[in-house]
């Protein structure tokens, strides 16, 4: 099952989308045992507007239920990272910053972030960049003439916002955050 659904790049589209389409994020089937006819199970709450004022807080999430094995998955939007406080476009202008050569504390101290925050982002991206450049490269031919960490993720940065790139991984059921 994919995670990510990739329809909903804001916010607003999310909350319009759960409430006039909810069936936009139901699964074709479920992850665990593969039956195919999930039932929606309601929603939870998330934090994930980082705004000043987080006025769009707390965002439901749809979640559903299958009748076979009896357990729950959910589906996010694209805008939503999974299992990560911070949202996707913070998380790439981090990444370009260090990229382009900043120290760790320096780029946590620009957004107003921990070090060991901006630390974690980093090394989490160095440890997986082989298995998700392969998986990149894989889809998108263009990626095959960048050589090395720093020229891949610039060129794939290029190509597409890191959601994006992250939602294409999830596709090819690779763990994202």
């Amino acid at each position: 099952m994919h995670r990510i659904v990739f329809a909903f790049l804001t916010f607003e589209q999310h909350l319009r989308a759960v409430v006039a389409t909810p069936q936009s994020y139901r699964p074709d089937c479920c992850p665990h045992c593969g039956f195919g006819c999930l039932w929606g199970h309601g929603c939870y709450d998330r934090k994930a507007d980082r705004g000043a004022d987080g006025d769009l807080n707390p965002l439901p999430i749809p979640r559903f239920r299958c009748p076979s094995c009896r357990r729950t998955c959910s589906r996010l939007p694209l805008c939503i990272c999974p299992r990560r406080w911070y949202g996707w476009a913070l998380q790439q202008q981090v990444l370009l910053l260090l990229i382009a050569g900043a120290s760790l504390r320096r780029t946590a101290a620009i957004f107003a972030l921990g070090h060991h925050t901006v630390r974690r982002w980093w090394q989490w991206l160095e440890t997986r960049h082989e298995h998700f450049a392969f998986h990149l490269r894989s889809r998108f031919a263009s990626l095959g003439r960048s050589v090395g960490f720093a020229t891949f993720w610039l060129a794939c940065l290029q190509l597409m916002p890191l959601c994006e790139a992250m939602a294409w991984l999830d596709h090819d059921s690779v763990a994202v955050p």
